[in-house]
This record gives structure tokens, C-alpha cells and sequence, in this order.
């Protein structure tokens, strides 16, 4: 039994995951084959139906009445695949309790898949092509590392501001992230590790810190203007190359390889963002470790382990089968040809849900025109791999294709999930943003919290200093490039005219209490030589939990303020 449980223990929480999407699934279904679709016309529904918003919804009590808004509303259409207001109020309305329980399952399920998969198939094409193009440890360190480390914050911006037509979550979530990260973790790191009395190098902290806080006062100013063109989010998003370079042009000349940038071994970057995820294994592998116990495990328990993997298949087949993996010990060719066959599928799809009032022909057509390209690059790869070990020449294309695909199901997971959250502060009766600021900031940085806090515990002064230079590197690339590719995406599609920034009276707050803490942390930590200690620590989780209980008692109305300097942006 001792064997049993050591086979199948780091795989607990992925099986109860995919157990849980089946059972989702499942009621999911039922919900929309056996919906009730006869609602009793009121006048009170019809004299409402042309209001905008999805606002009203909570004024009405009886359950009937908030599933034919739902329905009759088009605000309330669900930004993402699956309708959750008419999940939860049509089907689940007489249940509310096991309507929340599915929800909150379903929120889960979706972090672990977007968790899984920056972690396996994002972070691998990254690291994989930063070998292919020869780049130095401290260039991708600072590009590839905090690009798959940030993917999940990224994706999640881009799509509030480009799908959900809310950006105030995007910001929210972004800048959540960015505060959790800077004042949680390095907090965290410094009580933990102050009686090892560690320092870290006071260059390369000052740089980021400084940096870090010229990018918050950059965002203040777009915030304060109220818009922004195209020519100034490309200007802001160019900061971090700016960044980039400093860092490049500090290591050449100074000579010193500084420790945050300086993973010798790359594979640093596929650290899994929820670091409770196990790498998956491909079927071949994992068949492989259960012949090896078979003469030592009963054969009933063989069975059973065949179940389990069966079992664990829904959360990883779709995605296997659709981004090519040409690692060592990920390579199976019928998955890379089948991946390459069924990926421009995907991306067909994907391009015919992210467009409107598309006619059936024109959607028949670019499937027929990805089903065309899927079988020439099926057969070609057929052609051109061997079934023993992955291809060694033109590499480039398949990890190119990883990348794109892994891109296009961390967008996809990313647009489920702002959907999920923005439903769900509609159903609570609270603004999404401010779960954007909680759940989406806390679940996007929990990998951070226990990569960064394992990697200073135990990796001495090395892994400390690794830990809060990526505590200030990190949260600065996702709120560069997070929010400046969201600003650059939809100011282009307002070009030549300006983009209006979501107003959120709000951001003030966060960003002046983020700021704060980075203010905290630069004038403490060289009065204490450096040091990280209990004092620093401390000061960083009080400036944080003083913020989160303005913002929520805010949020509940437990605490009213008005903003009377700003009525341009109450909204």
C-alpha cells in the first residue's frame, strides 16, 4: 500500500480536478439540455428589458424573475464560452448554495488549467527557444523568465480590456498582482529567513525598485489624462525594454552577472506557476513507471491505476493533443502529428468566436481552409519525424508552433476565467473589479508566493536574492507589458482616436499604497544594511492588510467615502 500511495499521491489534486470537470460537465450539460425556456411575460420584466447594464438584475428577488433578465439582457451574455448568470439563476436558482459550490469549482479547475499550462507547455517552448536563439542568461532572464512567469497576469489583462469590455478588472488584477507579490511575498521572505541575517545586492535592488516606481508614476499620468492613443502605449510598453537594456548594458560592462538574471541553467524558467501542479508525463512514460512496479503491486491496483489515468485524461488530452511537444521526454509522434493536424483547427475556432455577426459561409470556409492546412502540416510531420526521439533539425517551426499554441489556450482559459469573475460580482451584488483585485490577483500570484518563499528558504544568500529581485522584476514586467499590450491592443482598434482608460476612482488607492510599500522597502532595507529582516517584513504585510481592509469594507459598504475631487471618474 506504501508503493500505491507513492505512485499516486503527487497526483491527488490534478485527479480531483479533472474528477470535478467531469462532474461539472456533466451539470453543465444538463442545465442546457433540460433548461426551462417558458417564462411568463410580466410588465415589470418588459418595462425594463432597453436599461443598460447588467445592474438591475439585483433588485428583483424571486428567482424567475432575475433568469428572464438574464436572458432578455444582452449586457448580461456571457463574455466568455459558457453562460453563467443562466447557469445559476435557471438552473440552479432554487439552490443558490449548490450554484455557488459549482461556480467556485469551476473557478478552480480554471487556475489549475491556467497554472498547467503556462507551467508545461508555455514556460517548455519558452526555455526551449531561448536555447535555439543562443540567448544569455541575463537577457532571458529578464524577457523569457518573467514572460513565463507574468503569462497568466498578461493573458488575463489583454482579455478584460479586448473581450470582457471590462478593463477595470485587468487593471485591478494586474496591479493586485503587482502589490501581493511586492508586500505579501517579499514580507513573508524577510520574517522567515531574518535569522539567517541575509543580504542582497543593493545595486540591482535600487534598480528595479526605481523602475518599478517610475512605471507606476508613468500609469498614474495615462490613469489622470482619462485616454491614450497608440504612439503613447507603445511609449509606455517600452519601458521595460528600456529596463532590458539597463540590465543588458550592467551586466557587459560591469562585468557582473547579477544572481536574479543569472540562471546558468535556464530551466529555472519552467518553474510551474502553481507550484502544486506535477508535470504531466506523456501516457508512454507514465505506462512505463507502472510495468516497472507491476511484479510489486497487486494487479487490482494496476487496474485501479489505470482508471485514475483514465480519469485524468479530460484536463489533458484537449490541450495535448493540440500543442506540439518536441522535448526529449515529452515527445511521442502520434501526439505531434495529431497536434499539428488539429491545431489551425483551434485557431479557426478561436477566430470565429473572437468575431462578430460571422456568416455561416465565411465560418465554413476557414474551417475548411485550417482543415486543408492541419492534414499538408500532418503529413509532413509524419513524414519527417521518427517514432524514436524528436526531430534535431528545423526545430524552430515546431517550437514556434508550441508557443503559438500554448499562447492560444492560455488566451482561451484566461477569457473563461474574467468571465467567470465578472459574473460572479454580478451575482454577489460587488464590483468585478474588486475580485479582480482579490481572487484573480491572489490565484495568479500564488505560484510566486511558493516558488519565491522555497527558493529563499532554501536556496541560502543565492536563492534570497533571487527571490526579491523577481518580486519587483516580476510584478514591473506584468504591469509594463500586461497593461501596455492591453493599452496597444485597444488603442488600435480606436485608431486614429484616443482609447478612454476604464474609470475606477480606485486606482489611486491601489497604486498609492503600492508605491508605498516600495517606498518602504527602498529607504528600510539600506538603513539595515541590506538585510532582510522581521522589521522590513512586517512594515510591507501591515501596509498591505491596512489596504485590503479599506478596499473590501469598501466594496460590502461597511465604509463610505466619496471622492468629490474626482467626479470624472466615478463610475
Amino acid at each position: 500500500m506504501a508503493i500505491f500511495t507513492s505512485i499516486f499521491q503527487s497526483k491527488k489534486f490534478s485527479l480531483f480536478l479533472n474528477i470535478s470537470f467531469l462532474f461539472l460537465l456533466s451539470l453543465f450539460l444538463k442545465a442546457h439540455l433540460f433548461s426551462s425556456t417558458s417564462i411568463i411575460s410580466h410588465p415589470r420584466f418588459l418595462s425594463d428589458i432597453t436599461t443598460n447594464g447588467c445592474t438591475g438584475l439585483q433588485k428583483y428577488d424571486d428567482v424567475k424573475y432575475k433568469c428572464f433578465y438574464v436572458k432578455t439582457h444582452m449586457s448580461c451574455r456571457p463574455k466568455g464560452y459558457i453562460g453563467y448568470l443562466q447557469i445559476f439563476y435557471c438552473n440552479f436558482g432554487q439552490f443558490p448554495l449548490l450554484g455557488h459550490l459549482v461556480l467556485l469549482l469551476w473557478l478552480l479547475v480554471l487556475f489549475y488549467l491556467l497554472g498547467n499550462t503556462a507551467a508545461n507547455y508555455f514556460c517548455s517552448s519558452l526555455e526551449s527557444l531561448s536555447k535555439i536563439l543562443k540567448l544569455s542568461p541575463t537577457i532571458a532572464g529578464v524577457t523569457l523568465l518573467s514572460l513565463g512567469n507574468g503569462a497568466p497576469d498578461v493573458f488575463a489583462s489583454i482579455v478584460s480590456f479586448t473581450r470582457s469590455g471590462n478593463g477595470a478588472v485587468g487593471l485591478n488584477s494586474v496591479l493586485g498582482g503587482a502589490f501581493f507579490v511586492s508586500s505579501i511575498v517579499v514580507g513573508v521572505i524577510s520574517i522567515l529567513i531574518s535569522p539567517h541575517r541575509i543580504s542582497v545586492d543593493k545595486p540591482s535592488f535600487i534598480r528595479d525598485v526605481l523602475f518599478f516606481l517610475f512605471s507606476l508614476f508613468s500609469l498614474v499620468l495615462i490613469i489622470a489624462n482619462g485616454k491614450i492613443n497608440l504612439w503613447g502605449a507603445i511609449c509606455f510598453t517600452s519601458i521595460y525594454l528600456i529596463y532590458v537594456c539597463v540590465v543588458w548594458a550592467t551586466h557587459f560592462f560591469c562585468g557582473n552577472e547579477e544572481t536574479v538574471h543569472s540562471h546558468e541553467n535556464i530551466s529555472e524558467i519552467s518553474i510551474p506557476l502553481l507550484t502544486y501542479v506535477d508535470d504531466e508525463k506523456p501516457v508512454s512514460v507514465e505506462k512505463t513507471d507502472l510495468e516497472d512496479q507491476q511484479e510489486k503491486i497487486p494487479s487490482f491496483l494496476n487496474h485501479l491505476g489505470r482508471i485514475l489515468h483514465v480519469l485524468e485524461l479530460p484536463l489533458y488530452l484537449p490541450r495535448r493533443l493540440t500543442i506540439p511537444v518536441v522535448s526529449e521526454e515529452g515527445w511521442c509522434k502520434p501526439y505531434a502529428v495529431i497536434s499539428v493536424t488539429l491545431a489551425p483547427l483551434l485557431l479557426a475556432g478561436l477566430s470565429n468566436t473572437q468575431r462578430e455577426n460571422v456568416g455561416f459561409r465565411n465560418s465554413l470556409a476557414t474551417y475548411m481552409t485550417a482543415g486543408l492546412i492541419g492534414i499538408v502540416l500532418g503529413n509532413l510531420a509524419y513524414v519527417t519525424t521518427k517514432k524514436s526521439s524528436p526531430p534535431k533539425r528545423c526545430l524552430f517551426p515546431w517550437l514556434a508552433g508550441g508557443f503559438l499554441m500554448s499562447v492560444t489556450w492560455t488566451y482561451i482559459i484566461a477569457e473563461e476565467l474574467v468571465s467567470l469573475l465578472v459574473s460572479l460580482g454580478h451575482i454577489i451584488g460587488i464590483n468585478p473589479s474588486v475580485l479582480g483585485l482579490t481572487v484573480l490577483a491572489w490565484g495568479n500570484s500564488l505560484g510566486d508566493l511558493i516558488a519565491n518563499i522555497a527558493m529563499a528558504v532554501n536556496g541560502g544568500a543565492d536563492g534570497a536574492q533571487i527571490a526579491i529581485s523577481g518580486c519587483f522584476a516580476g510584478p514591473m514586467f506584468n504591469v509594463l507589458m500586461g497593461l501596455g499590450l492591453s493599452f496597444v491592443c485597444s488603442s488600435w482598434s480606436e485608431y486614429p482616436s484616443y482609447y478612454d482608460i476604464p474609470g475606477d476612482p480606485f486606482l489611486y488607492e491601489t497604486i498609492g499604497f503600492l508605491m508605498g510599500g516600495l517606498l518602504w522597502s527602498l529607504v528600510i532595507l539600506p538603513k539595515r544594511n541590506m538585510r532582510l529582516d522581521r522589521f522590513l517584513g512586517g512594515g510591507l504585510l501591515t501596509i498591505y492588510i491596512c489596504f485590503l481592509f479599506l478596499r473590501v469594507a469598501r466594496a460590502f459598504g461597511l465604509l463610505k467615502l466619496q471622492w468629490e475631487l474626482l467626479p470624472s471618474l466615478k463610475g
